[in-house]
């Protein structure tokens, strides 16, 4: 058994320090002054957001870009609260082009549904993606903007086709808030870091962009529309394949998008287990191996304690294997915190890591029962 903990502790030692070397080869943008010439239709499908909707809408009025530039619509998903009548009365009260359709189910995935619905509608040549439960920082699409600008005069042939942006929980500082920002943090820190290794696993539906043209190229979500969530892995996947080296992450400050917790840990979980619907679908063989590791060494992390207990006259060897596994989780997080803007705390940071295993574990084991619900909505995870 210690040779198999030796061998297992070791790979994911190495795993997180590659994640620390792509982090640190990505490259931060700065914006460079430019004129803004990108048109945008931003894309923010609902479902009973009342509670969320009047501050995303804040965000949006701030937004720092020519009106003329870019345009809202939002896709009411069934919702039977006063989701729509904020939509309404929001139209004309600003200048901003806000536009309310309804979606139209076709598929087993109704986010995917609303999304394809909206992009009949744009007049724009870009399609951002974002959540009703977000806030979207003034120069979001500035940023973009200079971003899609850059990249078309360094690479005329392999410019942008699609980009993937930073999203960073908010937080209360309470326990719970804190180990989903921490746990952000750690899925940011894979997707930038894949990114810089070439590779990218791992992509953001808050805060996505791409081209229309492109997305109808790719024939949108054919062919994964029949599994309810993933409408930005599935279709990151299809655009590396058909645009190699036109899949971007913007990495700059001035493009992170605010997300709001779960209030629970029962909605945690379920959330955690939609989740896992869609990443046990991928097809890239660093993400299974990075899913299979991570799960074994976390189940592995909680066992710890009972193997002192045990095997106590190796009660060094596992004092070093649980030392090995939170200071490399702690580096890799705190890499990707500092680009943040947010500090970890180290004492607070072993009773995160436990948390953070045992909901690997029992994520793990609670999409065996294949059912999983999004929206008010149940889906059954064995029908993707």
């Amino acid at each position: 058994m210690i040779l198999g903990l030796s061998i297992l502790f070791g790979l994911y030692a190495c795993c997180m320090m590659a994640l620390v070397l792509g982090l640190r080869k990505h490259p931060s943008f700065s914006t460079e002054v430019t004129k803004p010439a990108t048109s945008f239709t931003i894309v923010i499908p609902f479902r009973n957001e009342a509670e969320n909707l009047p501050s995303l809408l804040k965000s949006i009025y701030s937004l720092n870009y020519p009106l003329g530039l870019f345009q809202i619509i939002f896709v009411n998903d069934d919702s039977d609260d006063p989701s729509e009548e904020i939509i309404h009365n929001a139209i004309g009260k600003n200048k901003v082009f806000i536009q309310l359709i309804q979606n139209k189910r076709l598929s087993n995935s109704p986010k995917k549904d609303a999304i394809t619905e909206a992009i009949k509608h744009s007049k724009s040549d870009w399609i951002v993606t974002t959540d009703a439960d977000c806030e979207l920082p003034k120069n979001w699409l500035k940023t973009m903007d200079a971003f899609i600008q850059v990249e078309l005069q360094r690479r005329k042939e392999n410019s942008s086709m699609m980009i993937c942006g930073p999203v960073r929980y908010k937080s209360d500082n309470s326990f719970l808030q804190n180990f989903q920002q921490m746990d952000g943090f750690s899925l940011q820190a894979v997707t930038i870091a894949s990114f810089g290794l070439k590779n990218p696993i791992l992509s953001n539906g808050a805060n996505l962009a791409y081209r229309k043209d492109a997305f109808d190229t790719v024939n949108g979500f054919t062919g994964n529309n029949h599994i309810a969530s993933g409408d930005d892995i599935f279709l990151m996947e299809k655009m590396k394949k058909t645009f190699p080296n036109g899949v971007k992450f913007l990495k700059s400050s001035d493009a992170i998008v605010l997300t709001k917790p779960q209030l629970s840990w029962r909605d945690v979980i379920n959330q955690r287990i939609r989740w896992a619907s869609k990443t046990s679908k991928q097809k890239n063989i660093i993400s299974i191996f990075l899913g299979i590791l991570v799960f074994l060494t976390n189940l592995s992390f909680l066992i710890i304690p009972l193997a002192i207990v045990a095997d106590f006259q190796n009660v060094q060897f596992y004092t070093f294997l649980f030392l090995l596994k939170t200071s490399t989780d702690f580096i890799v997080i705190r890499h990707s915190a500092k680009f943040f803007g947010a500090k970890i705390s180290l004492w607070k940071f072993p009773g995160l890591s436990f948390a953070y295993a045992a909901l690997i574990v029992v994520v793990f084991f609670g999409s065996l029962g294949g059912k999983y619900s999004w929206k008010g909505r149940t889906f059954q995870n064995r029908d993707n």
